[in-house]
């Protein structure tokens, strides 16, 4: 569905449905067609992957809903919380379903037929009653497709073809093609719905209901009084002290600022903040992170995470439509109605096979008899050139090859979807399976983000063989520079303001504090004015400078920098009245698994990696090697990284970027793949990339990239299987050497191995062994 009806839908009244019993992406294409001649409906669409409708218009629902049914499929609201039905409930809900119950009887009465050989006129009977049955709804099907100027779809050819069969005196044959074809689709019907359930198993993560925590609200007897268990003050919400009544209600009716209890091993129901209690969270059916996170006072929750064994009183802080799983579903949703480069290229195809087949099989059944004396109907010795043609047309239906795509697109994406990788449309999930170089941003992606004080040296090394804490001239140091750098909004300036209160360093005012960007920050404590900067600057802009060597040891402290720096530790050098202090090094250390998903990536197929990072040489060749990045890229404005990444494109076929979906967004966009972390923490990150990692990590990536690489290769093999096929039987059906119901066994069998071979991606243990 194109961005500009969504616009349009917004303007106008839309209309959403559940659709039931589609079986092909025929079926979709009749009921757009036939709903959009209705009064008021001004656009139809109709997915056949998610099995939804929407209308935009003014049109009467109860209209719309008769139509649908009239066409042979139901209907339910989109609203309504699915149900996802296994063993004998399945079994008793599809044997309800008028088509399949009408294919059940032809089953049965062609099977009493073929049992009646005896009895001539009682065998014509029951074939003829099987036929009736198994032809209603094809039949009836393809009527409405020639209404609504659909054309030749599949129904029509079948029922041509059963028909055709039974005027030639062929009984058997016509009655079984069609009852076959009825019970395929099926099959076919069965198969796409178990697709679907896995997109409908989102959204029973979250519970229906809540348990809401009422009581006293915003106590005026107990405001300013200390929390129980805590050294902070009750200032509002629900009295501790009061008590509180609890009570279940479905979350719809939850709003923003409500309380609601989680008892341990319960889902939690809504996006909210912990307000007490402490818990083990477990986050995987969200971010896909197999370990659970510890959730204490002001964590943030998400809906359909599993509390563990703690109780959880939580702020709802996004009404239901609007929280993290649902924001997941919708994006699910709509990637799976965007069409892939192959489906698209196989929906053309489609469109000049069929036809293009059904005028062969014209010329077939008219040619050899009107100018080569070849028999139109069949004899004991040679089929007939009619009964060929029919064959041809059976063989014409395209089912196989525009099903091929659509269920692997389904199955892939919500099989990413249940490790926390939400993949934003059928062909940024092939285009997962072309990338031979992924290009990381350093910060917040290969390392955690969150730089810390790990290093530090005064200028005369006396604290080089103590213990830090008992260094004054270090103390003096890092308190001084606490003292400018907390006026900055640096990632570096927080880690020494952090550093400084946890060693309980008193906090100085600073002022005239000036940025120089590119060398560092200056201001004035007290009457010193302090500088601190990167090491080069001192040497080049500040050769006037009293580096006081005490130890005369000036070389070697700038050697310890350089060592410092080739750890991947960024130095700052602080300088008081224009004497040298000592350094301060800070580290952003890489995380935990970052070197294992790159070695990883390596063996799922990708070909090279490469880094993108604003941060000097040094330090960036520090983080790289000792992860093993192919290729390192330092020193880079974002305008640089843009630059870097088009000359990578020009190398590589197919290019990704990794990063945080906001300070990377010119490069994310430009790649071929752009690929945001921490999707269920911001809808930023949701919305910018093409590829959202739920967690905050990049354990996840390797999977996705194996999944991408099989999905690719299952629409190949499902293309290319589909097409030799067909390609096979209609040229066995040209010299004679196919029967009907060999032909639409063929047409069945080829339509449920592609789907079931789709199918596949949902199987974790065939993920598990993809590779490139």
């Amino acid at each position: 569905m194109t961005e500009n009806y969504y616009s349009q839908a917004s303007m106008k009244q839309k209309l959403e449905l559940n659709i039931t019993g589609m079986d092909c992406a025929d079926c979709a294409l009749t009921l757009e067609k036939s709903l959009v001649k209705l009064d008021g409906v001004e656009d139809c669409q109709v997915n056949f992957s998610l099995a939804k409708m929407e209308i935009l218009g003014d049109a009467d629902e109860e209209k719309v809903r008769k139509q649908i049914k009239r066409l042979g499929y139901g209907v339910t609201d989109v609203g309504n919380r699915p149900q996802i039905l296994k063993g004998w409930p399945l079994l008793w809900d599809l044997l309800k379903r008028p088509r399949n119950t009408l294919t059940l009887l032809g089953m049965i009465s062609i099977g009493f037929a073929f049992l009646s050989s005896g009895s001539p006129s009682l065998q014509l009977a029951l074939f003829s009653l099987g036929g009736v049955f198994g032809l209603y709804f094809p039949a009836r099907s393809g009527w409405a497709a020639l209404r609504s100027g659909q054309g030749l779809d599949m129904n029509v050819l079948m029922t041509i073809a059963a028909i055709g069969a039974f005027i030639i005196g062929e009984y058997g044959e016509a009655a079984t093609v069609i009852v076959l074809f009825s019970l395929g689709e099926a099959l076919e019907g069965l198969t796409m719905e178990r697709a679907r359930d896995s997109i409908r198993g989102l959204m029973l993560l979250a519970p229906a209901e809540a348990t809401l925590l009422t009581g006293c609200m915003d106590c005026k007897g107990h405001l300013g009084k200390k929390l129980p268990h805590s050294d902070e003050s009750y200032e509002g919400g629900i009295c501790p002290w009061c008590g509180k009544d609890e009570q279940t209600v479905p979350v719809e009716s939850l709003k923003i600022g409500d309380h609601i209890l989680v008892q341990p091993g319960e889902r939690i129901p809504m996006d909210g903040v912990v307000q007490s209690g402490s818990s083990a969270v477990d986050q995987a059916p969200i971010t896909g992170e197999s370990i659970p996170i510890e959730k204490n006072t002001h964590s943030e929750v998400f809906a359909g995470t599993i509390n563990g064994d703690g109780a959880l009183e939580i702020l709802i802080t996004k009404i239901a439509k609007d929280n993290t799983l649902a924001r997941l579903i919708h994006l699910v949703e709509e990637a799976q109605a965007q069409k892939t480069p192959s489906q698209r290229f196989v929906d053309r195809f489609a469109r000049i096979y069929t036809p293009a087949v059904v005028m062969l099989a014209v010329l077939v059944a008219a040619i050899p008899p009107l100018f080569f004396g070849q028999p139109f109907t069949n004899t004991p010795d040679i089929q007939g050139w009619l009964y060929r043609s029919l064959t041809m047309l059976v063989i014409a239906c395209p089912c196989a090859l525009v099903i091929a795509t659509p269920v692997s697109v389904v199955s892939g994406i919500a099989s990413l979807a249940k490790r926390g990788v939400l993949v934003k449309g059928g062909a940024h999930l092939e285009m997962l399976g072309k990338i031979d170089l992924i290009a990381f941003d350093k910060t917040g992606t290969l390392t955690h983000g969150r730089p810390e004080l790990t290093d530090l040296l005064c200028a005369d090394e006396c604290c080089e063989d103590t213990e830090l804490e008992k260094c004054h001239h270090c103390d003096e140091m890092l308190t001084l520079a606490s003292a400018v750098e907390r006026q900055s909004t640096h990632p570096l300036a927080r880690s020494l303001v952090q550093a400084a209160h946890q060693r309980s360093l008193p906090a100085l005012e600073a002022y005239q504090v000036e940025a120089l960007p590119g060398r560092g920050i200056s201001g004035y404590v007290g009457e010193k004015k302090i500088l601190i900067g990167n090491h080069p600057s001192f040497h080049s802009e500040h050769p006037d400078f009293a580096f006081i060597d005490r130890k005369k040891s000036t070389p070697d402290f700038c050697q310890r920098i350089d060592r410092a720096e080739a750890a991947g530790q960024s130095t700052m050098v602080v300088a008081a009245d224009q004497e040298l202090m000592g350094y301060l090094a800070v580290s952003d250390p890489p995380r935990s698994h970052s070197r294992e998903v790159l070695a990883a990536l390596k063996e799922a197929g990708i070909q090279k990696t490469a880094m993108l990072t604003g941060d000097n040489a040094s330090v960036a060749a520090g983080i790289g090697n000792s992860l093993g990045v192919d290729e390192i890229h330092a020193e880079l404005l974002p305008e640089d990284k843009l630059t870097v990444l088009k000359g990578l494109q020009k190398e590589y076929e197919a290019v990704a970027m990794i990063g945080d979906g906001v300070n990377d967004a010119p490069a994310l966009a430009a790649a071929e793949l752009g690929i945001a972390m921490g999707g269920a923490g911001t809808a930023q990150a949701l919305e910018t990339a093409d590829i959202a990692l739920m967690a905050d990590d990049l354990a996840q990536l390797p999977v996705a990239i194996r999944i991408g690489r099989k999905a690719a290769n299952i629409i190949r093999f499902n293309i290319a299987f589909a097409f030799v096929l067909k390609a096979l039987f209609l040229l066995l059906a040209t010299f004679g050497s196919v029967t009907l119901w060999m032909a639409v066994i063929a047409d069945v069998g080829t339509s449920l191995l592609v789907t079931l071979n789709g199918m596949r991606l949902l199987l974790k243990n065939s993920v598990a062994k993809a590779s490139s």
